[in-house]
C-alpha cells in the first residue's frame, strides 16, 4: 500500500483529512442544509400569507368600487379583527364604511370591554344593533334552544338593520374551513330581499368576475377571508401584531378557540398563552374550531339552516 493507515478513524485517504474532521464538515453541511430548507419553507409561507393578504385587499377594493352602501359586521373575534386590519390596509388607514355589531345581550364582558377599546383605537364608525322586540318577547337562552335564539337575536336583528340602513353589501369574516356549509360560499355571495341564502344556486366566479348587481332589498355578502384557514389567521395575527381579546389565551388551563354568546360557548383545555403556542397547537390538534359552539350541534344541519335564513 502507498499509505500506511493505522485506523479508518485516523485518516481519510481520499481527502487527506482525518475522519473526525470529515465528520465535522459533514455535520456542519447537514445543519446548513437544514437551515436553508427551513428558511425556504418560511419564506414560502410568508409569500403565501402575502398572497392571501393581497387577495383580500383586492376583494375589499372591488366591493367598494361596485357597491354604494357597504357595511362590515364585527363580532370582535379573531377573524373580525383581521378584517379590520386588512380594511385599513386596503383604504390607506381609514375604513370608509361603518362596522356593525349585532349585540345579542349575551356578550362576554371581556368582549364588550374590547369593543370599547377597539372603537377608540381604530376610530371605528360603529353601529350597535339589538333585537329589542325579540328580547321583549322573552327570547333568550334561559327559555329557548340555541338555534332559535341565534336566529332571533342575530339573523333577525341583522335583517332589521338591513331594512333600516339599506346596505347593498356586507363584508363578513367567514372562512371555508370553518364548516362544510361555509365551504359552499362565494367571494361575492348574493342574499335575497328576505335575507336568505340560496345555497343550491350559487353564481360562478370565473376569472375574478363577481356578482355585484342586486335588486332593491337584496344585498351581497363579500367574503375576503374565504380562502384563509384558522392557522393562516393566527399566523397573520402573529406576523402583523393584530390586537385580539385575551380570551383566546389560556387562563387557568383553558382558552377559547371561537367566541360567541357566553351561555353556549365553551373553552377548550389548553395551557397555551402566546401566539406562537396557538400556532403550534393548531398544527397538531384534532378538535374542530367550533366544537365549543352549541348552536352548531343542536340539531342535524343546524348551521346550514341558520345560514340559509341569514346567519353569518
Amino acid at each position: 500500500m502507498a499509505h500506511s493507515i493505522r485506523s479508518v478513524a485516523d485518516f481519510d485517504s481520499r481527502s487527506g483529512k482525518s475522519f473526525k474532521e470529515t465528520s465535522l464538515l459533514l455535520a456542519e453541511s447537514v445543519i446548513i442544509l437544514a437551515i436553508y430548507v427551513k428558511t425556504i419553507q418560511s419564506l414560502s409561507f410568508m409569500s403565501y400569507l402575502q398572497h392571501l393578504e393581497d387577495q383580500s385587499i383586492y376583494i375589499f377594493r372591488e366591493a367598494f368600487a361596485n357597491f354604494k352602501n357597504m357595511a362590515m359586521p364585527w363580532s370582535m373575534g379573531k377573524d373580525s379583527n383581521t378584517l379590520i386590519w386588512l380594511a385599513k390596509k386596503a383604504f390607506a388607514g381609514k375604513i370608509p364604511f361603518p362596522l356593525v355589531h349585532i349585540d345579542t345581550t349575551y356578550e362576554f364582558p371581556e368582549m364588550l370591554a374590547f369593543r370599547e377599546w377597539a372603537q377608540k383605537h381604530y376610530e371605528i364608525d360603529l353601529i350597535v344593533i339589538v333585537n329589542e322586540e325579540a328580547r321583549k318577547r322573552g327570547i333568550g337562552y334561559e327559555t329557548h334552544d340555541p338555534v332559535t335564539v341565534t336566529h332571533e337575536l342575530k339573523s333577525a336583528a341583522l335583517q332589521q338593520a338591513l331594512a333600516k340602513y339599506k346596505w347593498d353589501a356586507l363584508v363578513t369574516g367567514i372562512r371555508r374551513d370553518e364548516d362544510s356549509t361555509r365551504a359552499k360560499e362565494r367571494y361575492f355571495s348574493p342574499r335575497t330581499a328576505d335575507n336568505e341564502w340560496e345555497y343550491r344556486d350559487q353564481p360562478p366566479e370565473f376569472w375574478g368576475q363577481f356578482t355585484t348587481a342586486v335588486k332593491p332589498g337584496e344585498h351581497v355578502r363579500v367574503q375576503p377571508l374565504l380562502d384563509w384557514t384558522e392557522l393562516d389567521i393566527w399566523e397573520y395575527i402573529r406576523r402583523e401584531g393584530i390586537p385580539i381579546p385575551k380570551m383566546y389565551f389560556s387562563q387557568q388551563g383553558r382558552r377559547y378557540r371561537s367566541l360567541g354568546c357566553w351561555p353556549i360557548t365553551k373553552p377548550i383545555e389548553s395551557s397555551v398563552d402566546t401566539l406562537e403556542g396557538i400556532v403550534e397547537e393548531l398544527k397538531t390538534t384534532k378538535t374542530s374550531e367550533r366544537a365549543g359552539r352549541a348552536q352548531d350541534h343542536h340539531e342535524r344541519n343546524a348551521m346550514q339552516k341558520l345560514r340559509a335564513k341569514g346567519f353569518m
